[in-house]
């Protein structure tokens, strides 16, 4: 299918009008607190599921932000004159951002929604018209190229990314740019590529309604626009859905099976610079008589630490029927919907896959002899943005592999911040039947522990070594510490390993 159909797109080369339009947007509180405002909360969420008809109704009055709300997100036409004091309008429409329609109303040509940068930052993302919202029921065009906006995958990578200053960054597959835009505050030099020139286009737009600096856009598939050249930094969103042929490029990777996942997971190894970080949004084939986790193992290149989660998992029936509405073929021919679930299903069975599973993966360049690999499974909430956590997990993987238990046991700890400790057991019990230990901040983990482990961490505050607390809790309940020293440290590894305990340098 080719791109012919899709709206022509504004000038990318205009960077004097995409700042007027952004002043002009600004200035009539066209932001994310602005439209929450004025829809209320239950329309706002409406737009975020692709539901307009209660922001409509919302704005159904004469003021310049109802105006703007039905123009770039309610694809409505508006008067001329409604905008003549709100916008720059021969610009917009000289540049293409704006088209005319009859004789004095005016048309958006892309979809431009407010959302809120991590540090309060008003930022525009822009993306093909009825397509503002990215992944599954937020489709408005099955086009080919169609360019997707914010969905709840976009803010998922952006809360989990590490961030911090580096010198480059890589946002590989950059869709409509949120990626690149979040990377540009606070990397010197972003490079963005995707294989969809208009998504390529759109990114220079969003970038620039954003306030954001240009960054280096190339097209290509995967890593081949970037050859050799190496990042401190790398993100991808990738077209990851497992599916029989490539019939939308925004999420279908045109290789078999989890092979695009894979190979962007192996080809970013040596694209790193040492301590850099890679992180992906991932699907995996669960392969009958195969461990999930050992395939995702297998997926780490060498030289790199890495910390796998997977965060759903869906049987073959569910995930083909979720994919299949995402296009919408559940509105079409019968026979033709049940044709294309036929063909999902026989791939499926073709590579004897059961399930698949949806998560992130996170690379860390590391110098150490031995690499760290975590793969875990963790369907609960969690507390975005986890970016810093993220990087916490890695530093102590660092601690950890640098401390056998003699010198873990030297170490001096504190619990971190919002753990709580719960008591289970049968109502009146004299002894409980056992102790949970629970964060309430990051992963939201919680571990079991014996009294044991749950007295040691209730006293860590910095100030005695681990063996010395051992020590004291040896003689409360009257047990040999020289067996308490020895049998402890995979407890307290494990606390620190799951972030209950912090050391202290």
């Amino acid at each position: 299918m080719s791109n012919t159909s899709l709206s022509p797109l504004p000038s990318s080369d205009r960077a004097d009008v995409a700042a007027r339009l952004r002043d002009a947007l600004l200035g009539a509180s066209f932001t994310a607190d602005g439209l929450l405002d004025l829809l209320g909360a239950p329309a706002y969420a409406a737009l975020a599921r692709s539901e307009t008809v209660p922001a409509l109704r919302a704005t159904r009055g004469d003021t310049p932000l109802e105006a703007l709300v039905r123009l770039f997100l309610l694809q409505q036409p508006v008067p001329r004159a409604r905008l003549a004091d709100v916008l720059p309008l021969a610009d917009c429409l000289e540049s293409g951002w704006l088209t005319a329609v009859g004789g004095d109303e005016v048309s958006a040509t892309v979809d431009i929604r407010p959302y809120g940068g991590t540090d309060g930052e008003d930022w525009f993302i822009v993306s093909d018209l009825g397509c503002a919202v990215g992944g599954a029921g937020g489709i408005g065009s099955r086009e080919e190229g169609v360019v997707l906006g914010v969905g709840g995958a976009s803010t998922t990578l952006a809360g989990i990314t590490v961030r911090g200053p580096v010198a480059a960054a890589l946002d590989l597959g950059t869709g409509s740019g949120i990626q690149a835009l979040h990377a540009a505050q606070h990397a010197t030099r972003v490079t963005a590529t995707d294989l969809n020139p208009r998504a390529l286009h759109i990114t220079a737009l969003t970038l620039a309604l954003s306030g954001a600096p240009a960054a280096d856009l190339r097209e290509g598939s995967l890593f081949e626009p970037v050859a050799d050249e190496t990042y401190d930094l790398i993100v991808s969103n990738p077209p990851f859905v497992i599916s029989p042929g490539a019939r939308l490029t925004y999420r279908d990777g045109g290789m078999g099976g989890d092979d695009l996942c894979r190979t962007l997971v192996q080809q970013a190894g040596s694209r790193l610079n040492e301590g850099g970080f890679a992180q992906f949004l991932a699907n995996w084939q669960h392969v009958e008589g195969e461990d999930w986790q050992d395939r995702l193992r297998s997926w780490v290149p060498r030289g790199c630490d890495a910390w796998i989660v997977q965060r759903e998992v869906q049987d073959v029936t569910q995930y083909a029927e979720l994919w299949l509405r995402d296009a919408g073929d559940h509105r079409e021919d019968p026979a033709a919907y049940q044709a294309r679930y036929d063909a999902w299903l026989d791939e499926f069975e073709a590579r004897k896959v059961k399930a698949v599973g949806f998560g992130w993966i996170t690379l860390r360049k590391a110098a150490a002899a031995e690499a760290s690999v975590t793969v875990e499974e963790w369907p609960h909430s969690v507390e975005q943005p986890l970016g810093e956590a993220v990087r916490a997990h890695f530093d102590r993987v660092d601690y950890l592999r640098a401390h056998d238990d003699a010198a873990l046991l030297a170490g001096h700890f504190t619990l971190a911040a919002e753990v709580v400790q719960e008591q289970v057991g049968l109502p009146g019990a004299e002894d409980p039947e056992h102790v949970v230990l629970r964060q309430h901040r990051g992963m939201r983990r919680a571990t079991k522990v014996d009294t044991v482990g749950a007295g040691f961490a209730g006293v860590c505050d910095g100030s005695l070594s681990a063996g010395r607390i051992l020590d004291a809790i040896a003689q409360l309940v009257g047990e040999d510490p020289v067996l308490l020293r020895d049998r402890t440290p995979a407890q307290i590894r494990l606390l620190v390993e799951q972030g209950f305990l912090e050391p202290v340098e």
